[in-house]
């Protein structure tokens, strides 16, 4: 499913950048940037208390 998601939502059905080293560095790119909306599903901002 997260391969998947990856190729779908994220659009990397094709690589942009050329070589091993560019395909690479592109993919870790993806895989952070979709543990970090794992992280933030996980740990909700905090509210800012109203004072009265």
């Amino acid at each position: 499913m997260l391969f998947a998601h990856l190729k779908r939502i994220l659009g990397l059905g094709r690589l942009r950048l050329r070589g091993p080293c560019g395909a690479n560095d592109e993919f870790l790119l993806a895989a952070t940037d979709q543990n970090l909306r794992k992280l933030a599903k996980i740990f909700p901002t905090p509210q800012k208390s109203q004072k009265a």
